[in-house]
């Protein structure tokens, strides 16, 4: 007597109208009470049998059988709906641009739980020829937490892009830092233009770009408290950024910084130049307390600051505006205090990094080789140069 199947092993039958053999499998019961049954089919009864093998397997995994047209495509695209809510604009469109440009074309069409590790191999290897360290480690993020909410969503066993590494890409553009002969003709030239203070509490504090552009005069102390034991200078306090939620970008970035006297001088012609602006926009104008914004008080954007940026030092002697960014003022700060014997310490409180190994790791160029706050030292810098120059 032949013994009949148990429920759950599957069964193969033929069908007429697709011509092709299909293979079943029972899985139990959804929440809702209704049986789970997953199909496979072939041309052949093994093509059929193989496919319900595979099936059973995963069941016997634990794993919920996704569906067999679950491409990569399809989990990048269900990631990038679902997976990064609540982050930056900036960073979802970061992500979607660098999975539609290179993971979708490339990988999309391969069904996610036939993507192996060799794939992503070849992948990485022929991105590199092209692409920069940066990006490659961008791509493989993206990749990489796109399977992993899969893998959670039992879409596929284990995630491959985890295994793989990332190679070494095109050499990206070097940061640098300005000589001290570069750096007094960039705050020549920037006088008079709408970035002077700009540049100046960028390239005298070590302050980010991002932080700059979110600062408020609320975080701005233009007198101190000479009388106070001990007494408290002029400081500006470092507590937010245009980031997600208006944190910097570490626990440590979040600090006070002492204000060079030449950044106290600017930051009022600053404030006397934005009221002039305030009554020029009249009703057009956008309170929002930032201490660098627009005509009508609206934030900056980064673009805005690097074309401004530019066409303020465009006069600089000695310097190519074309070759610069307003992040390399942050790299010369620390340059010009490396090169003043400032202690590694001392340099990496003061432009917010979380330990000595990140400056190094970051500005390894503009850290001198034999290393020996802030304010004093920088005021001490440019004082002496003055004073060689201008007996």
């Amino acid at each position: 007597m032949t013994k009949r199947r148990s429920r759950g092993d599957g069964g193969l039958h033929w069908d007429d109208k697709r011509q092709r053999w299909i293979a079943t499998a029972s899985l139990g019961f959804a929440p809702d009470g209704k049986r789970i049954v997953k199909r496979g089919s072939g041309k052949t009864k093994t093509e059929a049998k193989n496919k319900l093998k595979e099936v059973l397997r995963d069941y016997e995994d634990g794993l919920a059988i996704a569906p067999a047209d679950y491409t990569v495509e399809r989990a990048v695209n269900d990631w990038l709906a679902y997976g990064l809510n609540g982050r930056d604009k900036g960073t979802l469109t970061a992500c979607t641009i660098l999975s539609r440009t290179h993971i979708i074309p490339a990988l999309g069409a391969r069904k996610l739980r036939d993507l192996s590790a060799e794939d992503v191999d070849k992948w990485l290897a022929d991105k590199a020829k092209s692409l920069s360290t940066r990006t490659l480690q961008g791509l493989h993020s993206c990749l990489n937490r796109a399977i992993k909410r899969a893998m959670a969503r039992d879409k596929v066993k284990r995630n491959v892009v985890a295994l793989c590494s990332i190679p070494k890409g095109k050499p990206g553009r070097p940061s640098k830092a300005l000589t001290f002969a570069q750096a007094e003709a960039v705050l020549r030239a920037a006088e008079g233009s709408r970035m002077h203070a700009y540049v100046v509490l960028s390239l005298l504090t070590g302050a980010r770009t991002e932080e700059l552009r979110a600062l408020t005069w609320d975080h701005v102390d233009l007198e101190g408290e000479p009388d106070a034991n001990p007494p408290v200078p002029p400081h500006v306090a470092v507590w937010r950024s245009v980031r997600a939620g208006g944190d910097t970008k570490t626990r440590k970035s979040r600090r006070t910084l002492a204000l060079p006297t030449r950044c106290v001088d600017v930051l009022q012609q600053q404030k006397e130049q934005q009221d002039k602006e305030r009554g020029a926009a009249g009703k057009n104008w956008k309170e929002n307390g930032l201490v660098f914004a627009s005509k009508v008080g609206t934030a900056l954007d980064p673009s805005h600051v690097r074309r401004d940026f530019r066409n303020a030092i465009k006069d600089a002697e000695g310097v190519d505006p074309a070759d610069w960014t307003p992040r390399e003022l942050r790299h010369s700060f620390v340059s010009l205090l490396s090169d003043n014997g400032i202690p590694l310490e001392e340099i990496s409180r003061l432009v917010g990094h979380s330990s000595t190994a990140v400056t190094e790791a970051v500005y390894r160029k503009q850290i001198r080789p034999v290393l020996q706050g802030g304010a004093i030292a920088m005021d001490q810098i440019f004082l002496q140069q003055k004073e060689v120059r201008d007996p």
